[in-house]
């Protein structure tokens, strides 16, 4: 399973013109009392000046800089805009002047990412979800107050950018390694390995590995390829320690091996023995100094844990102490702390996979290591999965949480990688399931079984889809994909289509049939965005303007970016039906784009207009969006253009208020005349259930969606258009209208509205 690791969700501070400053990781308070209380550990140098004297000595070796992926991924996202779903093509252009910069140096670079989390740090995992989803929920309280996007003080990574970042690399030719351990042991051991320059990321735990320099990337000044390096010879010497004592120091002040709660009475004790000798203004810097003092004095002992043992709490774990200290321990080294039956402590790795397949286990563990899957190596060798935070805005319950819209997908993903059992007593195989959600306190994993296709034939197997040689594979590897997406019945039509709208329809067909607050109005926002992003450059939508941030269009921005990520992982489990660089964003979602066609459309705005008057694209959406009415009414889904907006809503309010339509005025089918529904002659009609099991999130909000399944209610339009709106210069740059000028043209303006509830956000 490749994850959204937990180095991927903390918050930022700066403001919108300053860079993103990342936060050292690992333990903490090092790095700043590193920065700022010890001399002579940190220097300033020239990584060209280092790859050159690299290579006078190292003739036949090319100077390589490890880079730990997670910790350089704010760096990497330099574009303003971030809050609307991402500025891809921009993004893109990032990490290539990146690469660049290190090429036109002789340097060359792997990439490492995290591929697990390790049950040692599933604790803090969960603390920074929980932490993480507070400040969610702050960023969507100021969507609705100031229609604006946040300071960097609340930035938060765009969703799925670890993924999205490993197949950027790899399209630009740069070598990627997802870790089947913790990531940063992974960085540290390839480097000593392989002789490297150094190490470039932000984490203190590269101060404590045995290994090549490590270099600063929040101090990297990419133009001259200057950076910070920290010395581990002068940090020892600083504090009068050993380098083998390192591990222990970062144990004993606390990492994500041993929680700092379980130590603070030690820190306690050797603040008290020791606190004369130094007079630190901050605390966790007089801390740091006692507890490397307690260390010297006992380095020496042929018993020195025995000693650390009397310090520590009484029934202190010290089986756990020794874990951490191994954990530091690159292949090749030991550690004076530890017993020669100590030093072979490792993780206790299963014996056996989730999947009996060995070789189907051995294939996928190859690609994860070298970044090609999604999501699907931890399925198989662990039985896991696990995804992180996204901004979505929980107060919104029309708009159920990713995790459980995509999970129906994600059972079939399980269904085709791990089987189906035998029927009773042979129950299908379970996947431990850790996804951030609304009420989901990660408290323990929860138990999620595999789901069979209902297609003819059943389930195609892992095996049959990844190996077999029939001339006709990739046909059912499309149609076995789409049908984890329950739309196998129209595979002829997707296929059709160019791949990135083939996977935009699928995902939009999806959508729109688990959450019924959907509008017809939304579905045609992302098909105008996905046509019009192909003749985007990143200088072009980095210069589009919008008037204001609604913040059901970020929910839904988001909402549809974790579902890219889920079609690369459906299209992994299925043999790659999908080319992938197909399904990366900067082909198929850009942000700002994206929200400005959701205003233009909720604002009815001509389609000419809203598809830049450009007579293909008009005729290229009519199908598409023709395609997706169909396959949603045959699933027993009306779709409905979204009520009128009555006015622009006032800061304190929601940006999505509507006025209550009057039941009597509804009319019960489609005004084939209208605007709207011009491109298609789709007869509205209840089509035969298929059978589909609903799931959990539908179930509890079965009332809600009772009275959503109303069959197309339809109001009159008013005679005036009451709602300030916006209008477009040739720059394409939105710019606001008094009330006069937006007056209801039935030429103009799209005829008939469906019924739905109205929201004001502030009441929720």
């Amino acid at each position: 399973m490749l994850l959204e690791a937990h180095k991927n969700s903390q918050f930022v501070t700066g403001t919108s013109s300053s860079p993103i400053v990342i936060p050292a990781m690992g333990i903490k308070g090092l790095q700043s009392f590193v920065q700022n209380s010890c001399q002579g550990v940190c220097s300033t140098v020239s990584l060209k000046t280092m790859a050159s004297r690299h290579k006078s000595s190292y003739p036949d070796c090319v100077p390589t800089i490890v880079v730990d992926a997670m910790g350089c991924l704010r760096t990497w996202y330099t574009p303003d805009a971030w809050i609307h779903g991402g500025q891809w093509k921009e993004y893109l252009t990032s990490i290539q002047d990146f690469i660049a910069a290190f090429k036109n140096a002789g340097i060359r670079l792997v990439f490492v990412f995290d591929g697990v989390i390790e049950q040692k740090k599933r604790v803090e995992w969960v603390k920074r979800r929980m932490r993480d989803s507070a400040e969610v929920t702050k960023i969507f309280n100021f969507l609705k107050s100031s229609r604006q996007q946040p300071g960097r003080n609340m930035f938060f990574i765009p969703s799925g950018i670890s993924t999205f970042t490993r197949f950027a690399l790899k399209s630009l030719g740069q070598e990627i390694i997802c870790s089947q351990v913790e990531g940063d042991y992974e960085v540290a051991a390839y480097a000593l390995k392989h002789n490297c320059l150094g190490i470039l990321g932000e984490d203190s735990d590269y101060l404590i590995f045995n290994t090549v320099p490590y270099f600063s990337i929040n101090k990297l000044s990419l133009d001259k390829l200057v950076t910070l390096m920290y010395s581990r010879e002068g940090f020892c010497w600083e504090l009068g320690l050993r380098l083998a004592d390192l591990p222990l120091l970062a144990c004993l002040l606390g990492n994500d091996f041993i929680p700092e709660n379980m130590v603070e009475q030690f820190h306690r004790q050797c603040v008290g023995t020791y606190h004369s000798q130094w007079r630190e203004r901050r605390m966790r810097d007089n801390v740091i100094r006692a507890v490397a003092t307690f260390i010297s004095t006992i380095q020496l002992l042929p018993r020195g844990l025995t000693e650390v043992e009397k310090m520590l709490p009484p029934g202190f774990d010290m089986t756990l102490l020794e874990k951490g200290i191994q954990s530091y321990v690159l292949p090749q080294q030991s550690s004076p702390w530890l017993s020669p039956s100590a030093q072979s402590l490792t993780d206790c790795k299963p014996t056996s996979s989730a999947c009996p397949d060995q070789e189907i286990v051995q294939m996928a563990l190859e690609e994860h290591y070298k970044g090609d899957n999604v999501m699907i190596c931890n399925v198989l060798c662990l039985g896991e999965s696990d995804c992180s935070n996204t901004l979505e805005d929980e107060s919104d319950r029309d708009i159920p949480s990713q995790a459980l819209v995509y999970r129906p997908i994600r059972q079939h993903i399980y269904a085709i990688l791990l089987g189906t059992g035998n029927g009773p007593p042979d129950p299908c195989p379970v996947v431990r399931e850790s996804y951030v959600y609304h009420g989901n306190m990660l408290k323990n994993p929860e138990l999620v079984p595999a789901v069979p296709l209902s297609i003819s034939g059943g389930t195609p197997t892992a095996r049959e889809l990844w190996l077999s040689k029939d001339p006709d594979i990739q046909r059912q590897r499309f149609y076995t994909c789409m049908a984890c997406f329950h739309v196998e019945r129209w595979t002829e039509e997707l296929r059709s289509l160019d791949s990135r709208l083939a996977a935009t329809c699928c995902l939009l067909i999806y959508l729109t049939v688990q959450v019924q607050s959907l509008t017809l109005t939304d579905v045609e926002a992302f098909l105008a965005q996905a046509l019009c992003l192909a003749g985007r450059s990143g200088t072009q939508l980095r210069s589009l303007q919008l008037p204001h941030v609604d913040s059901r269009a970020v929910h839904l921005a988001f909402l549809f970016l974790r579902g890219l990520v889920t079609l690369m992982a459906c299209s992994s489990a299925c043999g790659y039906p999908f080319n992938m660089m197909d399904l990366m964003p900067w082909n198929t979602f850009d942000g700002k784009l994206f929200h400005q066609k959701y205003l233009l459309c909720h604002e009815r705005r001509p389609v000419e207009v809203i598809l830049e008057k450009k007579q293909s694209l008009v005729t290229e959406f009519g199908k598409l969006r023709a395609l997706i009415i169909e396959a949603c009414a045959a699933q027993n889904r009306t779709l409905h253009p979204a009520p009128e907006r009555t006015s622009r809503p006032s800061p304190e309010e929601s940006s999505y208020s509507f006025t209550r339509q009057d039941p009597s005025s509804s009319h019960p089918h489609y005004d084939q005349s209208s605007e709207r529904s011009e491109w298609h002659n789709v007869p509205v009609q209840q089509a035969p259930n298929r059978g589909r099991q609903w799931h959990p999130f539908n179930q509890q909000r079965g009332e809600n969606m009772s009275r959503q399944n109303v069959p197309n209610q339809q109001a009159s339009h008013p005679a005036q258009w009451s709602a300030s709106s916006s209008e477009y210069d040739s720059g394409e740059h939105m710019h606001r209208r008094s009330p006069e000028c937006g007056r209801y043209n039935p030429g103009q303006r799209w005829r008939h509205r469906g019924h739905r509830r109205g929201h004001n956000f502030s009441d929720m």
